[in-house]
């Protein structure tokens, strides 16, 4: 197991903020027509009502552009040196798709590569963002976590397929002052790829293909192609990493729990976001959720949360709001910040 408590020496700013939702909802009744589940089943275990659905040619590309436009609207700026997409179900396998997505937004030459760390992409990838700028590689950076995730899911397969939905979240982050709001406060980063298995797609990697290439493709079953999870050890691992998480981000901060206005923890499963809560002590009325109308989005499950509250006008300037997420890998991240004044978008 590996970890990294890290802190900014400079300043970096969180100046903008979008998000995008595909078009297409699919209810929890829809998923009964083909699926061995209900209504009710799946909102007592999971806290989801419905969620959003690519189609007709939409991908993780496409909803990371729409989502990266908002974010640079929010931030009055019409470009930025770097363009980070964090994605666990990216257009191809190659080549990343942040490069397309500078250039679908008119960005030209500026750098552009993919982050993948599942779940927990959105605190790794603000955090590697955040680094680029305390380096000084770049002045300000386009982060956008976008995933079209549902293509990976069995949708057969009533214990994955209710939980995951689609869509994006993107922020513009600068170079600024440490008593600015938007300042990112210190990360906190960990991981334990020995329990990788929990939740994994075993088929489409090099593991698979060079075990299999005398076979060829058309031999892998075709769940290995698909999304496998382990769901209670899963539940046990997020609730107690991302609260040591969350802890150690709040030491370091000199924040109490009284201090925090909004807990924003990754969106997996309602059950981990309260439990979590709980474990933290902080009040239910300050903890954020939207997962009942999105479901799991992965990487873009915390900034489109962010954007739900800010644009509801539930987060204010000034509030202070605590960051945590938990995915594969395992890993899990947690930050925290003083909300900026800015701009954000209802998401349809």
């Amino acid at each position: 197991m590996a970890t990294i408590k890290g802190e900014i020496h400079m300043a970096v700013v969180l100046s903008g903020i979008g998000g995008f939702l595909p078009p297409r909802v699919v209810t929890n009744d829809d998923l009964s027509a083909t699926l061995d589940t209900n209504d009710e089943w799946i909102r007592t275990r999971t806290g989801i009502s419905e969620r959003r659905v690519v189609s007709d040619g939409l991908s993780t590309g496409t909803l990371a552009v729409e989502a990266g436009a908002r974010a640079l609207r929010s931030a009055g700026v019409s470009g930025v040196d770097t363009v980070v997409v964090a994605t666990t179900s990216p257009d191809r396998l190659c080549p990343a798709v942040a490069p397309e997505v500078a250039s679908r937004l008119g960005m030209g030459p500026v750098a552009a590569f993919d982050l993948t760390s599942a779940c927990s992409g959105f605190l790794y990838g603000l955090a590697a963002s955040a680094g680029l700028i305390a380096s000084g590689t770049a002045e300000s950076v386009l982060f956008i976590g976008s995933e079209a995730f549902t293509t990976l899911v069995n949708q057969r397969d009533r214990g994955t397929a209710p939980i995951f939905g689609d869509g994006a979240g993107a922020v513009v982050l600068r170079r600024g002052e440490d008593d600015e709001p938007g300042a990112l406060g210190p990360f906190d980063l960990g991981s334990d790829g020995s329990l990788a298995d929990l939740l994994a797609i075993p088929a489409g990697g090099s593991r698979q293909r060079s075990a299999d290439a005398s076979l060829g493709h058309d031999s892998v079953p075709t769940e290995d192609w698909y999304l496998r999870m382990e769901g209670r050890p899963l539940y046990t691992q997020a609730v107690e990493r991302m609260t040591q998480s969350a802890q150690a981000v709040l030491k370091r901060t000199a924040w109490s729990v009284a201090d925090v206005d909004w807990f924003v923890g990754h969106q997996a499963n309602v059950r981990i976001v309260r439990a979590v809560a709980e474990e933290l002590e902080v009040p239910m009325e300050r903890v954020a959720v939207n997962i009942d109308r999105v479901g799991n989005t992965l990487s873009a499950s915390v900034p489109l949360l962010l954007n739900d509250i800010a644009a509801s006008g539930d987060l204010k300037p000034g509030d202070r709001v605590l960051l945590s997420a938990f995915g594969a890998g395992l890993s899990w991240g947690s930050t925290a910040l003083v909300w900026p004044d800015i701009r954000a978008e209802h998401v349809n």
